[in-house]
Formats: C-alpha cells, sequence, structure tokens
C-alpha cells in the first residue's frame, strides 16, 4: 500500500497524508443486500444519556455485511473486488461463490482479484483461507480468530495485524496476539490464513483537525482546564497541576495505567501472559 503525500500548500496540507487507493476496484454497482443504513448514536444509549464522549457529526456512512464466520465450507469463492470500507481501517473483498453467493471478508495482504478461497478443515494453507486452529502448522500468521466455536471471528481484525501459533497442547492452541498477549483458544476455533491487509494504515497523518470531525470525532477538552464541579483535575488558579497523586477520570476513578479488565471474567484462566 503507498502513502500518497501533500506539499505545504496549506495548513492542512503540510503534514497530510492519505492512502492513494491504487489496489482498489472501481465498482459500478453496490451489493445491495450486503449493505445496511447506519444510524448516528452521537455517542448515546437508547436513553439518550451519553456513554462515550468526543462523538458526533461526520459523514453519513452505511454498514458492509462482512462474514466473519466464514462458515462455507468446502465452497470455492473467487475475489471479484477489493472494497474500501468506511467503518474500519482494512480493506474488504467481495467473493463470489461457486454456488452463487456473494459475502464480504476482511481482505489479507497479497490477497488478489481473481484468487480463490475456500474455508473448511481440510482445505489449503494459504492466503485469504479459513481453517481451524488445529489444521494450521506453528508460525503461521493468522487473523480473524473465533474466540468461541462458530461464532465468528472476533480478535485480530485490524489493519495489519495477525497472530502467530505458539503451540498445540490437548484441546488447546496458544496464541501469540499482536499486543504481545499470549493466550489459549479452543483448537476447534477457524482462523483466516495471513495478514490483514492496508499495512500502512496506522503512517496516515491526518494533518488537520476538520478531518477529524469527518470521522465522526468531536474536540476533546483537557480535564485541568475545566471547573472542579466539572473535572477531579479542574479548579485551581491559571495552569495549576492535578492536584492528587495520580490522574483521575471525570468520574473520579483512577486513570493512565490502571487495569480495567474484570478480576472474575471467565477467560482469564485462558491468559498465559498479559498485554503489554
Amino acid at each position: 500500500m503507498v502513502i500518497r503525500l501533500y506539499k505545504s500548500y496549506t495548513s492542512g496540507t503540510r503534514n497530510r497524508s492519505v492512502s492513494n487507493f491504487s489496489n482498489l476496484s472501481v465498482s459500478t454497482s453496490s451489493i445491495k443486500n450486503l449493505i445496511v443504513s447506519k444510524r448516528k448514536t452521537g455517542g448515546r444509549n437508547n436513553q439518550g444519556i451519553i456513554t462515550v464522549r468526543h462523538r458526533g457529526g461526520g459523514h453519513k456512512q452505511k454498514y458492509r455485511i462482512i462474514d466473519f464466520k466464514r462458515n462455507k465450507f468446502l465452497v470455492r469463492g473467487r475475489v471479484a473486488l477489493i472494497s474500501y470500507d468506511p467503518n474500519r481501517n482494512a480493506r474488504i473483498a467481495l467473493i463470489h461463490y461457486s454456488d452463487g453467493e456473494k459475502r464480504y471478508i476482511l481482505c489479507p495482504h497479497k490477497l488478489a482479484i481473481g484468487s480463490i478461497v475456500m474455508s473448511g478443515p481440510s482445505v489449503p494453507v494459504k492466503i485469504g483461507n479459513a481453517l481451524p486452529l488445529k489444521s494450521i502448522p506453528f508460525s503461521t500468521e493468522i487473523h480473524n480468530i473465533e474466540l468461541s466455536i462458530f461464532q465468528g471471528g472476533k480478535i485480530v481484525r485490524s489493519a495489519g495485524t495477525s497472530g502467530n501459533i505458539l503451540a498445540k497442547t490437548g484441546k488447546y492452541v496458544t496464541i501469540r496476539l499482536p499486543s504481545k498477549e499470549v493466550r489459549l483458544v479452543h483448537n476447534a476455533c477457524y482462523a483466516t490464513i495471513g495478514r490483514v491487509g492496508h499495512l500502512d494504515a496506522y503512517n496516515i497523518t491526518v494533518g488537520k483537525a476538520g478531518r477529524n470531525r469527518w470521522l465522526g470525532y468531536r474536540p476533546t477538552v483537557r480535564g485541568i482546564v475545566m471547573n472542579p464541579c466539572d473535572h477531579p483535575h479542574g479548579g485551581g488558579e491559571g495552569r495549576s497541576p492535578i492536584g492528587r497523586k495520580q490522574p483521575y477520570t471525570p468520574w473520579g476513578k483512577p486513570a493512565l495505567g490502571v487495569r480495567t479488565r474484570g478480576k472474575k471474567k471467565y477467560s482469564n484462566n485462558l491468559i498465559l501472559r498479559r498485554r503489554t
């Protein structure tokens, strides 16, 4: 993936960089049964209370239905298009299956138009194919990994990420995730071979605040400039320090470095090494 850089014509283009979309297909018609409308929430729940701050506005988007389960077993599929998806930083590929069905999948790195992909316990180990973990060799790059059998891929779905199989013991497989976490996953869970495409997604520089507004992000105000009634860091004369032993969230809970994972979470005993 190539990144397009801008000359310093304006302040907004001085440090701006975008993907040049050179490897995407030009589609004249959309797959209507794979695209649904997406309603903006503005970070509010069903009671109208803001549960996620700094969300609102942004360009209108439609949601592409992605096949995370890859449950069309032993059916040949051909990559027809590689498309942009506004809901994720990875690219998506449109698959035309031999039985006439069409589905979107996450586009792995080096998957080309015309390639054949399949799913099943005995399919070849090649980029784009989905297999159970017990059928995948050691040190193979994988993504879209299931945590529960036939529930669909839940982890390693972001652009440029991949996991690795380290060991196989009994009915569990040891996997190293992109966060350096090492955990156990049932060997009947499916994963897709390869690394998620669009490797340069994290090298893109926004360049100006307005571009974040297009994406639906509103300005973030520092707690230190608020009043004491609005934030634990607020108050004081002029530019004041936090005034506490450590930073706190707006709701009075410790922030920055405090572990928030539940101590009684059911999958704690499957994690061999915590993420760094």
